[in-house]
């Protein structure tokens, strides 16, 4: 399983009916501790959904790295194909499932990158082969071999046998912070409870509202 120790949130809420929660971070909170418990892996796993120049969506998983009042945080190859997505059109949706719980979390908002120091910090703390791999990679880019890429692997690690491994230039986060967040509960015949929190802009009053199932 990932270690999620090292993710901030907030104080998670101690009332048992999510539908009396009156804004949607420490909900959230309470709901991603207790699926750091049940979920047999990678409890900080969502769904990642960017828009490509055509309009053509695209999704793919990938690992919540902190979140707070400010957003959510992820973090890649700026090159990569969600990168410069996000660069041409700076909005995404996450989903998270945690089939343990049979409970969603859907979240949409603009995006913005995260400062190098964040990045540095969050980097540094990587296991020093996924440092190397983000050396070698070229991730989305068309790759001949799986041997090719090893040889690039091996050839970053040669550089880099004492000492700290640098943040690569193009290596970086994203938070994404959110004007919509629903949280949705599986209920028996699919009568499902769904609360969705809302706001203007970041930083205004959230309001609330239970929607259909």
């Amino acid at each position: 399983m990932t270690d999620t120790t090292s993710i901030k949130h907030p104080t998670p809420l101690t009332s048992g009916d999510f539908t009396a929660a009156g804004e949607p971070f420490a909900l959230f909170a309470e709901w991603f501790a207790e699926a750091a418990k049940s979920e047999p892996n990678d409890p900080n796993a969502m769904a990642l959904a960017t828009v490509d120049p055509d309009g053509l969506p695209d999704v793919r998983m990938v690992l919540l790295k902190g979140y707070d009042a400010d957003g959510f945080v992820f973090y890649s190859h700026i090159a990569s194909q969600k990168g410069r997505e996000l660069a041409a059109n700076p909005k995404a949706a996450l989903l998270f499932h945690w089939k343990s719980l049979r409970r969603q979390v859907r979240i949409r908002g603009n995006v913005t990158p995260v400062s190098d120091e964040e990045a540095d910090a969050y980097f540094a703390t990587r296991p020093k082969q996924a440092q190397i791999g983000a050396w070698a990679s070229k991730q989305s880019q068309p790759l001949e071999s799986r041997f090719a890429f090893e040889q690039a692997i091996a050839l970053v690690a040669a550089k880099h046998v004492i000492g700290e491994v640098p943040r690569p230039p193009g290596w970086s986060g994203w938070r994404i912070t959110p004007a919509r967040i629903e949280f949705w509960h599986d209920r028996p015949f699919r009568l499902h409870d769904r609360i969705e929190f809302r706001r203007d802009a970041p930083g205004a009053a959230w309001s609330k509202v239970r929607l259909y199932p």
